[in-house]
């Protein structure tokens, strides 16, 4: 005779909070998990920041594993794996296609070339651009990946964060010197990071390319950490343009926010 008792798995099918299949919303919350906690945690781990038993967290890591999305290290714990690159890769660009529009309206507006970025593990990956129509003008290639103590949207995505997760992914990526203007020491990068703070915006002023100013601004509530930019010479983006350029730059951020929560299924 059949029990009435539910099984595991059963149990793991049955509506989330949110009208969806409960097992799935398990494995992707561990998956972002896995990813705030750079990759690679142990079952114990999982355990204690999900509040989910141990044999729940087993078995869908099990699957997980199966499907390719995770992989099990020698050392028995776990991380997120290759076929996770395809799928990053395929809704960066989505997201790039989405910015466009908003990243046209900057060159518009500011005259300057504008930028979209993420931060991707310990890096800043550009997802999208729109040129200048000036004769002289910045070029970043999409999909680009620079540190972010040299760049205005890495000091923009990274001013929110901890100061001790900022520390730690110092000194993961060290802070090489692109040009004789790069923030090399950590304290003076976190005293650059309240500046962000305390004016809503940031700055590159000649530390990724000697002739190149940057203004950057994080897109809020982006399901992803995303910030957008403008940059051109010195001689164009002067202090004096800041205060003009910066409110434009936080009205299409505050814009392509919706835009993306819109893109996102409730």
């Amino acid at each position: 005779m059949p029990s009435s008792s539910a099984s595991p798995s059963a149990a793991e099918a049955k509506p989330g909070a949110s009208g969806g299949v409960q097992s799935l919303e398990r494995a992707f919350d561990l998956l972002e998990r896995m990813a705030d906690a750079g990759g690679e945690v142990g079952l114990s781990e999982l355990s204690t920041s999900s509040g989910l038993p141990l044999p729940t967290i087993h078995r869908l890591m099990r699957t997980l594993v199966a499907c390719g999305y995770v992989r099990q290290q020698p050392n028995r714990r776990y991380a997120l794996g290759p076929r996770l690159i395809r799928l990053g890769e395929s809704s960066s660009r989505l997201l790039g296609t989405w910015a466009r529009p908003f990243l046209a309206r900057l060159v518009e507006e500011t005259g300057e070339t504008a930028n979209m970025a993420l931060l991707d593990g310990d890096e800043i990956v550009y997802v999208a651009q729109v040129p200048s129509r000036h004769a002289v003008r910045m070029f970043t290639e999409v999909g680009r990946r620079v540190l972010p103590h040299s760049t205005g949207v890495g000091k923009a995505l990274l001013a929110h964060h901890p100061a001790e997760e900022v520390r730690a992914l110092l000194a993961r990526t060290g802070m090489p010197a692109a040009t004789d203007k790069t923030i090399t020491d950590p304290d003076r990068f976190l005293e650059a990071l309240d500046d962000v703070r305390r004016l809503g915006y940031a700055v590159d002023d000649n530390e990724q390319e000697i002739g190149v100013r940057c203004l950057a601004v994080p897109v809020p509530n982006s399901p992803t950490s995303a910030a957008i930019s403008i940059s051109g010479p010195t001689g164009r983006v002067t202090e004096a343009s800041t205060d003009k350029i910066v409110p434009v730059l936080q009205d299409v951020a505050a814009q392509l926010s919706v835009a993306l929560a819109n893109q996102t299924p409730a």
